[in-house]
């Protein structure tokens, strides 16, 4: 309504100068024509600043209603999905293209509605005064729609390929700042820098592109305008010295070709805005096609821990997109309350199947039962909530210490905090630090050691009280005594839970009350540590090269 106010305002502008004129010709008073004059250019000011106002408004709120659905589906996409996109191409869709959802959603969309209302109440008054000089103006108008109409979907498919340039760009940067320190320790700061030039230099060159078809649609506009002034002041001329119209209308209608120009370039302006925005759309929706987990956000009831539960994998197999099959025909128990170690070169499957009991991927074929309930048939938040997870890489989020360890059990009380600090040896560190638990760890945990990180996420484990634990190489970078403490710390925790251990390093699974080994993806061979070096060759051999056995005498 307030648009519609301006606009009228603003079209009245014109009508009230030819009055002024009128006016003056014929020797009658200004006052009135030049306050109506004043008052429509004031009111036409006031009620177009509070309508972009509210626009304005509109546009944030739907831009934060984007970015707020973009969140919630990126961290909720399977795990699949994240494999398939690069971190910073996803960024950038909740950044960079809600950035410019917003502009067409605030800029774009004022221009459009201001531009299509002022166009037609400026041809509607020009009809009115004019007919014949209307039908000139006309014929520019239509061939300027013509270029527009065909420059259009250019500019849309450029300003697309400028946001997955930009995408490139943030993936780039995320791929060498995330190894920064490798990148520095190898040298490679040039080489990085060339592969990020090269992705900007592609987003640069499809921006100028979609600069070109801009200004090219700018300068037909402009040229259509004056074409449109000079035509229409020579047909006007003549028919003012026939005295087919007074020259008070010929100056109206003049002024209302100049007006025009505002509207039509308001309407190219929002166009080009709408074809990134609508870019912007296309690549937001992507997200929105992906794949989510949908039961990660179901309640569960607090599991309340008793007897551990047993763990078997029937017949299961799986592969990765576009790859060979990782697991063959996988069958194996893990008993409840014991400690099941899974060992084998690397590919052979181990942290695999830690993603398939997780849920984080699905087997191709086969069950894995969780004290004989099918894990398929449950939801993910209920299979996750009895599973604690140390990964490999034992990763660490940006904030303090404590809110590292309370990650996943934010409820937990001080005093079950100090325990598991004391289990995992984290206390020694806490008691150093001059913050303690407050104290910040820097992005992905740079100011603690491979080790402290180790323990970290044990202890974030551990402080969830998990049914089952699954530690994937989880004291692979732990000297022998936080080593020897920790295997201390597991034996003891696999009496009120079921440990699934993989290692490398075969000294830490010796005492292990079962160990399977792969190889290949499908097990090998099940015993205890003394059992497969006596049956097992491989593992005799795997034993041997870690100084647990003598090695053979080769003659």
């Amino acid at each position: 309504m307030l648009t519609l106010l301006a606009e009228a305002a603003a079209l009245a502008q014109p009508l009230a100068a030819k009055a002024v004129v009128d006016a003056l010709g014929s020797g009658q008073s200004l006052l009135t024509p030049v306050l109506v004059v004043s008052a429509l250019v004031a009111g036409s000011a006031a009620a177009g600043g509070f309508a972009t106002w509210i626009l304005d408004r509109t546009a944030e709120r739907v831009v934060f209603a984007v970015r707020r659905r973009l969140a919630w589906r990126l961290l909720r996409l399977r795990v699949a999905e994240l494999d398939a996109h690069p971190p910073g191409d996803l960024v950038s869709r909740a950044t960079a293209d809600s950035t410019l959802l917003h502009s067409a959603a605030s800029t774009g969309l004022v221009q459009l509605v201001t531009g299509t209302l002022s166009l037609i109440g400026g041809l509607v008054l020009m009809a009115v005064l004019s007919t014949l000089l209307l039908g000139i103006t006309l014929i520019v108008l239509v061939v300027v729609a013509v270029a527009v109409l065909v420059i259009l979907p250019k500019i849309r498919g450029t300003a697309r390929r400028a946001q997955e340039a930009v995408g490139r760009i943030g993936a780039a940067l995320d791929r060498a700042l995330g190894a920064a320190r490798t990148v520095k320790a190898s040298g490679a700061e040039t080489r990085e820098t060339a592969r990020i030039d090269a992705v900007s230099e592609l987003a640069y060159r499809e921006g100028l592109a979609q600069a070109r078809y801009s200004a090219a649609v700018t300068v037909i506009a402009e040229l259509s305008v004056q074409v449109s002034f000079l035509v229409v002041l020579g047909v006007g001329g003549a028919l003012v010295a026939s005295g087919a119209i007074p020259v008070s209308t010929l100056i109206a209608f003049l002024l209302y070709v100049f007006y025009l120009t505002a509207p039509i370039a308001a309407l190219i302006g929002a166009a080009t805005m709408l074809q990134g925005g609508l870019a912007a759309i296309g690549r937001i929706g992507e997200v929105d096609r992906t794949a989510t987990e949908p039961d990660v956000d179901r309640e569960v009831a607090v599991a309340v821990p008793g007897a551990p539960p047993e763990i078997e994998l029937d017949g299961v197999s799986f592969a990765y997109p576009g790859r060979e099959p990782v697991l063959h025909d996988v069958r194996c128990t893990a008993p409840a309350g014991r400690q099941t170690a899974i060992v084998g070169l690397s590919g052979a499957g181990k942290t695999t199947l830690f993603a398939l009991i997780t849920r984080f991927h699905e087997p191709a074929a086969g069950r894995i039962l969780l004290d004989g309930a099918d894990i398929a048939a449950l939801s993910r938040a209920e299979v996750r909530q009895r599973i604690g997870l140390v990964e490999q890489d034992a990763p660490v989020l940006a904030g303090t210490l404590g809110e590292n360890l309370r990650y996943a059990a934010p409820d937990s009380s001080d005093a079950e905090v100090a325990d598991v600090l004391r289990t995992t040896r984290l206390d020694e560190l806490v008691a150093r630090l001059p913050d303690g638990l407050d104290t910040e760890v820097g992005a992905r945990g740079t100011t603690l050691s491979g080790g402290e990180r180790q323990r970290l996420a044990i202890a974030r484990a551990l402080l969830r009280r998990p049914q089952v634990l699954l530690l994937d190489e989880a004291t692979s970078q732990l000297d022998a005594r936080n080593e020897a403490g920790l295997r201390e710390a597991v034996a003891a925790i696999a009496r009120t839970c079921t440990v699934l251990l993989i290692a490398h390093r075969l000294s830490t699974v010796t005492a292990a009350d079962q160990i399977v080994l792969l190889d290949g993806g499908r097990v090998r061979a099940t015993g205890t540590h003394d059992e497969l070096i006596a049956a097992d060759p491989l593992y005799g051999e795997l034993a041997a090269t870690q100084l647990l056995t003598p090695t053979p005498d080769p003659a």
